[in-house]
């Protein structure tokens, strides 16, 4: 079984409301030294040995798990040893 760990984040040229509050609310308990916060979101999958992971993944980041026009994502896969 391999086990696919994808991270999907906003484009640097897009503005990510969610990082630019929690920034500010880091700012406001006086946490001076954050200069910014980009937020985003994980998934870890599972997949089965029959397919093949990195064509999968890249399947799915493109028709779900990113909005490519948007966000970009990375994933690593991991081969899990069966118990």
């Amino acid at each position: 079984m391999t086990l696919a760990k994808v991270i999907v984040m906003y484009k640097e040229s897009i503005l990510d409301p969610q990082g630019e509050a929690v920034k500010n609310a880091l700012l406001r308990l006086d946490h001076k030294e954050v200069k910014d916060v980009r937020m985003g979101k994980y998934f870890e999958i599972q997949l089965a040995e029959s397919v093949d992971p990195e064509s999968e993944i890249e399947k799915m980041c493109q028709e779900l798990l990113a909005n490519v026009t948007m966000e970009s994502y990375r994933y690593e896969l991991v081969d899990e040893v069966q118990q």
